[in-house]
């Protein structure tokens, strides 16, 4: 009796292990889907809006109307589009993360649209993986711009246009950007890279052209 007593309990417990290991697959899934989901859905509406071309339907993409025209930006191939807040201290957290919870932070120190010299915007820092889906997620796919795809930005109700002519990771230390490394008018805009991490940068330049 005490040993088929004992088989059964040992089969509950089991099952008890059984289940509660399955409960915990399935809510770390939940969560991770929960922490990433701004990055899925913005590769999701991409995907979406690649078919949508290729099949000559009306696009499926957000309003590229800027939200100002004080000083925001729009990127027509990635659907991104957000207001920009200047003079942010990229060094310091304390000043920039609050503000990359409403839209892209232009560098302190760097120069404005339509002066010569490098304009920095940057977006997407997190402090953690699982702080990702506080911020703003307009800059997670900057990866699939390509050289001769148009960046718009928008300043004191001016509209200036670049092209997009290098896209690259650098190291997480790399400030060479933050500079004028460039003749001429030139726009960079930088995120975190992989996404969810300050591993690396993922660094986009652009130069002025002509409207």
């Amino acid at each position: 009796m005490a040993t088929k007593k004992n088989k059964e309990s040992k089969i509950k417990y089991q099952k008890l292990l059984s289940f509660l290991g399955t409960f915990l697959i399935f809510l770390a899934i939940v969560l991770l889907v929960l922490i990433f989901w701004p990055v899925v859905k913005e590769e999701v509406k991409y995907d979406l809006n690649k078919v949508a071309k290729a099949v000559k339907v009306e696009k499926v993409e957000k309003n590229l109307t800027p939200p100002n025209t004080d000083f925001s930006i729009v990127i027509p191939k990635i659907g991104a589009v957000a207001p920009v807040f200047a003079n942010i201290d990229s060094q310091d957290p304390k000043a920039f993360l609050p503000v990359l919870k409403k839209g892209v932070a232009h560098a302190k120190g760097t120069v404005f649209p339509g002066q010569t010299g490098n304009v920095y915007i940057f977006a997407h820092s997190t402090d953690a993986f699982y702080n990702v889906s506080s911020y703003n997620a307009v800059f997670y796919l900057l990866g699939k711009l390509r050289k001769g795809d148009e960046i718009i930005v928008y300043y004191k109700g001016e509209k200036l246009r670049y092209s997009v002519s290098e896209v690259k990771v650098v190291d997480a230390k790399n400030v060479e950007y933050l500079g004028n490394f460039a003749d001429g008018n030139t726009l960079t805009l930088q995120t975190c890279y992989p996404p969810g991490t300050t591993l690396k940068r993922l660094v986009v330049v652009a130069r002025e052209i002509a409207s």
